[in-house]
């Protein structure tokens, strides 16, 4: 049974109104649909609205920072009118009192300053790089990849399984043994534990070792040049101008 308006109710017509906010002010747009079985009761116009629920919106031009989060500098030595006196709150003598930087961070006046007081650590503690990762880990088990994919640190970073970052993004890949293998894969990287060659051999994979960039070290070139005249491969030796002339003479003549 449809419940109607009533004899009394006036006929709503099939173009009925609804009222939607936009700005501070409300716009009535209109739309073709049936008529409510049942009476609304009619939203407030604008000019019905309390005027403290009228404040200003937000809009670009009137952004601010909150009142008091931003505090202007201080400008040192601009005259009596800047409120500083006569010595602009820096004194009358003294080393902080003259111009240019004062005193560096940490000093105390010539005494032994406290970061040298302190005793050294080791590792991370002390600044040293013995506590940081040499290698980005991972260890064996299922991966995420074809069967005939090979497991290196280009393939996991393209499948985003690892994702490193800042300072172990120009880490090698190390692979670990914790972890068990059922499938024979191929494993591509700068290092593998003992444990991770021998599940991936006995799975029936390959554990290829990565050639990395050799490390820089003191007396590098002599041990290279050592091992070059060992073998009988070592470099040439580069010649100055001077002993250039001198055989050209000598050719010459």
């Amino acid at each position: 049974m449809r419940v109607g308006l009533g004899a009394q109710a006036p006929a709503l017509s099939q173009s009925s109104l609804i009222r939607s906010f936009a700005g501070c002010r409300l716009v009535h747009q209109p739309f073709a649909a049936r008529a409510p079985l049942l009476r609304l009761r009619p939203m407030a116009t604008a000019s019905e609205w309390p005027e403290e629920s009228m404040g200003e919106r937000l809009r670009l031009h009137n952004l601010s920072p909150q009142p008091g989060s931003r505090k202007a500098r201080n400008r040192k030595g601009r005259g009596y009118g800047a409120g500083q006196g006569g010595s602009a709150g820096f004194g009358m003598r003294g080393q902080k009192s003259r111009s240019g930087s004062g005193m560096r961070p940490g000093f105390e006046g010539g005494q032994t300053p406290l970061y040298r007081r302190l005793p050294k650590l080791k590792g991370i503690a002390g600044g040293m790089g013995a506590g940081l990762p040499d290698y980005v880990i991972f260890n064996v088990g299922p991966v995420p990849l074809p069967p005939d994919m090979e497991v290196s640190l280009q393939t996991l970073c393209s499948a985003r399984i690892i994702n490193p970052s800042g300072r172990e993004a120009r880490l090698p890949l190390k692979i670990l043994g914790n972890g068990k293998l059922t499938e024979p894969r191929t494993y591509r990287a700068a290092a593998f534990s003992e444990s991770a060659r021998a599940s991936i051999e006995a799975a029936g994979g390959q554990a290829i070792i990565e050639p990395q960039k050799t490390k820089w070290r003191r007396g590098a070139a002599a041990w290279a040049k050592a091992a070059g005249e060992a073998a009988g491969t070592a470099p040439k030796q580069r010649k100055s101008r001077a002993v250039k002339k001198k055989e050209a003479k000598a050719g010459a003549s």
